[in-house]
């Protein structure tokens, strides 16, 4: 077995655990920094918005890239002039493609932007592809993907609550999923990538998967808390910081397998093919299974103790806990010293009875009849002798 595997057979067993559940307030201060950067980069920087969501012209031509090619592409449209052209956003696709996107032009200045570029590049202009695209459609898109986000937590809080039969378990999942779709979109507000379709679709995805690690983690709390306020052992905190421990080497697992392939083409993506579906679908996933996976952890079992030690019979049983505990510390603890207030004749007889046993102890004789302390009255009298077993009777 390996090192990892013997750690989680360890954790299973309950031989050694971390105590995620005791140490939630440090865990709920990380996540509300993080949650507080994030938000901090959306409303400061905001969202760089594809040319789908945006609107605009979109060009591309096959140009060899060197050093100077953004730059030059760049001063060549602004040179047109074009009406409402605002700043071009010029990308390298390879080293054997260019991409310029502009704002929504008018039919007239298309075409001039497109004979610029195709000069630029040294190609006829019939090589030059240009896409408008209405800023409409993007609209539609975002409002699209903003009704499937809350069809879906109202869904998720639905079927939780039916699977668990506990509203809490919801709740937790809700804030859950909430707090990975911030973090997410702020990496993305902070980083500059592009939002596109494709991202939407990255982020509906992670959705599914920060659930599916919570749920695996709940179904465990729900195993170690059936029957929970009939005993005295465990608290609902400390049952579910086991249930944690229990399946913490599971979620590190699928989550180092998930990131693998992912973390591929998110390198791909952005260093090979430089822009693309790919790296908008692939940060948005990196980013999400990683934030998913430590808010499955860390933060909605957290939440879910909190939330259920609220109640009057989980409080009930944390003092039965409680007492129980101090019962076992009290029994455990070392007997106390003979006080002070002793009789000392008392203590005296002790020293007077102990001293000849430590003696005969230390030299390995057997305590005999001889040896036993004499009273004061006795000591001027002369003691009988007994005769040996051989002369008796005689």
């Amino acid at each position: 077995m390996s090192k990892l595997g013997q750690i989680g057979a360890k954790l299973h067993r309950g031989e050694v655990s971390y105590d995620f559940i005791g140490h939630r307030k440090f865990w709920f201060s990380l996540s509300a920094a993080l949650v507080i950067i994030s938000l901090a980069g959306l409303f400061a920087r905001g969202l760089a918005l594809g040319i789908e969501f945006r609107g605009g012209v979109e060009y591309e031509a096959k140009v060899q890239v060197t050093n100077t090619t953004v730059q030059d592409f760049g001063d060549v449209v602004k040179a047109t002039n074009a009406k409402g052209l605002g700043d071009p956003v010029v990308t390298t696709i390879n080293n054997d493609k260019v991409r310029v996107q502009t704002k929504p032009l008018q039919q007239a200045d298309i075409g001039t932007v497109r004979q610029a570029i195709a000069k630029q590049a040294g190609v006829p202009a019939d090589q030059v592809t240009s896409q408008q695209i209405g800023a409409s459609w993007g609209q539609q898109i975002a409002n699209k993907a903003i009704m499937a986000l809350i069809v879906f937590l109202v869904l998720v809080f639905a079927v939780i609550w039916l699977y668990f039969r506990e509203a809490k378990a919801s709740m937790a999942a809700i804030i859950a999923l909430v707090h990975d779709v911030t973090i997410t979109v702020g990496v993305y507000a902070l980083i500059g990538f592009d939002v596109t379709p494709a991202t939407v679709i990255g982020v509906l995805t992670i959705l599914g998967y920060s659930l599916y690690d919570t749920v695996v983690v709940f179904d465990k709390v729900r195993e170690n808390t059936r029957g929970i306020t009939g005993s005295n052992r465990f608290t609902y905190s400390d049952a579910t910081n086991l249930a944690v421990n229990q399946t913490v080497v599971r979620s590190i697992n699928t989550t180092v397998t998930a990131l693998l392939p992912v973390g591929a083409i998110l390198v791909v993506g952005t260093v090979v093919l430089g822009t693309g579906p790919l790296k908008d679908l692939s940060l948005a996933l990196f980013v999400g299974i990683a934030v998913g996976a430590y808010s499955s952890i860390f933060i909605a079992p957290s939440l879910l103790a909190v939330f259920k030690e609220r109640e009057p019979a989980m409080q009930a049983l944390s003092k039965r806990v409680a007492a129980k505990k101090a019962q076992a510390a009290k029994a455990a603890a070392p007997a106390e010293p003979a006080t002070a207030g002793a009789p000392a004749d008392a203590a005296a007889r002790s020293v007077v009875q102990d001293t000849p046993r430590k003696a005969d102890r230390a030299t390995g004789s057997v305590p005999t009849a001889s040896t036993r302390p004499m009273k004061a009255a006795a000591a001027g009298r002369p003691q009988p002798t007994r005769k040996p077993r051989s002369k008796r009777g005689k």
